[in-house]
């Protein structure tokens, strides 16, 4: 991320340093105190400038409702509770998210892909690649939540020996599935191609499971033996857990979004220490990343 000294903030924006002091001191404007200096990141201020952005009747975007779609995540809805952001969740899965967040149905999505067309997911960012290919989105931010641990969850003391998808296979054992579009079952799907299988060679619980608790209540309750979510999905239930892999788990909105008092109430909240704390008793997540700018197109 560019950063900005005052004098370089002040000729970006066409403002004296005057003004930008004031806009500093009333807390206005976005910008970090380091070492006695203020700071000014770039990103951070194009947004501030398109949030106030005027446009004539014919042209005025409908400001999207106040919900956050896409995945649903016990520490993202803990947050969203916690931060007094007012911002309610519809958990859909990824996707789905998606698709409401470029109709204008929601303000903000939260996403963890595990597939796209632009690049091989194995060596690179799936999000980030993932939004960059995306046509509608050429105004998208995105924050980071956490990165998270998914994995396999099994019975206590996995009394099927599931250690791999590649066992799941082989031993029949019911695996109960998200819905098309979910995280999870991109992951699924991915992690099937890679050894050469796919969903018609797994037995498989119906109908699909709409969110991880969902799946976890299944394998709790002996429908299904197994099935892929999150750790902290795991140990909320009670069920063991066989680590599979971490991945990014973020926050994507319109750059009109970003500056919104719930959204930067919510975003703010992300890098507390109370969130850090419960991320940690929630256990399987990693809050490098909270609160971050990932990218910006």
């Amino acid at each position: 991320m560019e950063f900005l000294t005052t004098s370089e903030a002040a000729e970006y924006l066409r403002l004296g340093e005057r003004k930008l002091y004031e806009l500093v001191t009333s807390g206005a404007i976005p910008c970090s105190k380091v070492t006695g200096k203020w700071l000014f990141p770039r990103h951070e201020l194009d947004l501030w400038v398109l949030s106030g952005l005027a446009r004539p009747t014919g042209m005025m975007a409908a400001a999207p409702p106040p919900i956050v779609g896409g995945s649903q995540d016990d520490l993202l809805e803990w947050s969203l509770r916690e931060s007094g952001s007012g911002l309610a969740s519809l958990n859909e899965g990824t996707t789905r998210g998606v698709d409401r967040l470029l109709r204008g149905e929601v303000m903000a999505t939260a996403i963890h892909f595990h597939s796209d067309e632009a690049s091989d997911n194995r060596a690179g960012d799936p999000n980030v690649a993932t939004v960059r290919a995306m046509p509608g989105l050429h105004d998208a931010v995105l924050i980071g939540v956490a990165k998270r641990e998914q994995g396999l969850l099994v019975a206590p003391q996995n009394p099927k020996h599931l250690h791999s998808l590649p066992d799941v296979l082989a031993s029949g054992a019911k695996i109960a599935v998200r819905q098309a579009g979910a995280g999870a079952q991109l992951l699924l799907e991915e992690l099937l191609t890679r050894i050469g299988a796919s969903l018609k060679d797994l037995r498989r619980l119906e109908p699909p499971c709409l969110t991880g608790p969902d799946l976890a209540a299944a394998i709790a309750t002996g429908q299904a033996d197994c099935g892929i979510a999150t750790r902290a999905a795991a140990r909320s239930a009670g069920l063991d857990f066989v680590p599979l892999l971490w991945e990014d788990f973020d926050l994507l909105m319109r750059q009109r979004s970003y500056f919104r008092p719930g959204m930067q109430a919510l975003i703010g909240f992300l890098s507390s220490k109370r969130m850090k704390q419960r991320a940690a008793d929630l256990s399987g997540y990693d809050t490098t990343p909270a609160g971050q700018i990932r990218f910006a197109a």
